[in-house]
């Protein structure tokens, strides 16, 4: 029946994803967060669903009349720079074959990312795709927080084998950046129960992330709490709410529970702590020697017998930054960290220009929202390895093009102040508010 059913949304939204190529990005932000057909036991779950979405939705773009720009800011510059030294660094790379089939991945990811980036260019569009994203995860973060509750935290809550939230760690790095979309979502809402069951799947995300007994989304959510706070309309609000969670899940979470994560005191005695260390000290070696860094999928044997301080203790690195300082270099770190930074400082630029129009109140508390969701992924990530995953660069495309809206309607194109804008290009229309 689950096959049935995702078949039936897949192929009877083909006809609407040809017609208009924001129908196949949405579709394929479904697919590549919720993953429906990794949920199915039959023909569904090895059909290249993906593929046939991406294909549709290229073909679109080419024969549509749509209105169809990449917008070139510093972090789209940057982004293209970054793809480029990847490229770079895969043809340097110690083990070419396992790097170019990571390669081609990673470049199929950020096509992808292009065509979302031409495509979300009203604020209808923006609205959309953030309900698509919060939609795809938070049912995960609903039915895991129900079965966190359920079971009194005894279980651990995954995600969807051979996917990128497949593990526990990693689906509760994307539920921690989730939880801060879901409140722009709700922020945004008129609807009575539209908004309580936002308020619902703020309530069960984070406790699905706790039930998921990463240690690493405990430190995340830490931050994100109080980061949280700090851009809330009402503090007073938000602190009871943050308190309230923290009381139901201090009560519910076992023993076994605190165990874990009073292993975080004590790293120097858990031997996967000391296996990432041991990773981490072998990318920085192989930084230092190498400008190009090792590249995609550095972390075998070979590697560490050169360069890791441990040569006999081989494991995945666990960490955004470690993994792109040993697979792409000290440049390619560089690239990656001016990317966020870069995404950091233009959320504060949409925040500044619509501080004072209460009419672009929602572009505020997107920027602000996504500033919470960087914080949750680069405390996160410190402990994991997702730097290619698509979530980030995703909230990329939502602040840029946030930003180039609010610049068009301002009647500047965005890095020239004070140039008009062409008067063919309907600015103001693009920034109605609307429900998707």
């Amino acid at each position: 029946m689950r096959d049935l059913i995702v078949a039936a949304i897949v192929f009877g939204s083909l006809p609407f994803v040809l017609r208009r190529p924001y129908w196949g990005v949405l579709l394929l932000a479904w697919l590549g967060y919720m993953n429906p057909h990794r949920l199915c036991y039959g023909f569904m779950l090895s059909f290249p669903v993906v593929m046939i979405v991406a294909l549709a939705t290229m073909i679109s773009l080419l024969m549509t009349k749509d209105p169809k720009k990449i917008v070139w800011s510093r972090e789209t510059i940057m982004l293209a720079l970054f793809i480029v030294w990847m490229g770079i660094t895969t043809l340097m790379a110690e083990y070419p074959k396992l790097a170019g089939a990571q390669y081609e991945k990673v470049i199929k990811i950020h096509i992808l990312t292009f065509i979302t980036l031409m495509v979300l260019n009203t604020r209808e569009r923006i609205h959309g795709f953030v309900w698509i994203l919060v939609l795809s995860l938070g049912f995960y973060g609903i039915k895991g927080g129900i079965f966190t509750i359920a079971n009194g935290g005894a279980y651990r809550v995954n995600g969807p084998s051979t996917t990128f939230i497949a593990g526990n760690n990693e689906l509760a790095l994307a539920l921690v950046m989730t939880i801060p979309l879901i409140r722009y979502l709700q922020l945004q809402e008129t609807r009575k129960w539209f908004k309580l069951g936002l308020l619902v799947g703020m309530v069960l995300t984070p406790i699905a992330a706790i039930g998921s007994q990463s240690r690493g989304a405990l430190l995340a959510l830490s931050v994100v709490g109080l980061a949280f706070w700090l851009k809330s309309r009402n503090k007073m609000a938000m602190a009871v709410l943050v308190s309230v969670l923290v009381a139901v899940i201090v009560s519910l979470m076992p023993e076994s529970w605190y165990k874990r994560m009073d292993t975080i005191n004590t790293y120097d005695q858990d031997e996967s702590a000391l296996g990432r260390i041991n990773a981490w000290g072998c990318a920085w070696n192989v930084a230092k020697d190498r400008i190009f860094g090792g590249g995609f999928e550095l972390w075998q044997p070979g590697m560490f017998a050169q360069y890791g301080p441990d040569p006999l203790n081989v494991r995945d690195v666990h960490s955004i930054y470690f993994e792109v300082m040993g697979e792409q270099g000290f440049i390619g770190l560089a690239m990656f960290l001016s990317l966020l930074g870069m995404a950091w400082f233009k959320c504060q630029t949409v925040i500044r220009l619509s501080r004072k129009n209460p009419e672009l109140s929602w572009a505020r508390d997107l920027a602000a929202m996504i500033q919470v969701s960087i914080i949750g992924y680069m405390v996160g990530g410190a402990f994991l390895g997702m730097a290619y995953f698509d979530y980030p660069y995703h909230l990329i495309v939502l602040v840029v093009m946030t930003h180039h809206l609010l610049t068009k309607a301002q009647g500047q194109v965005p890095g020239r102040p004070g140039l008009p804008e062409p008067r063919h290009q309907p600015a103001k229309a693009a920034l109605s508010p609307a429900h998707p």
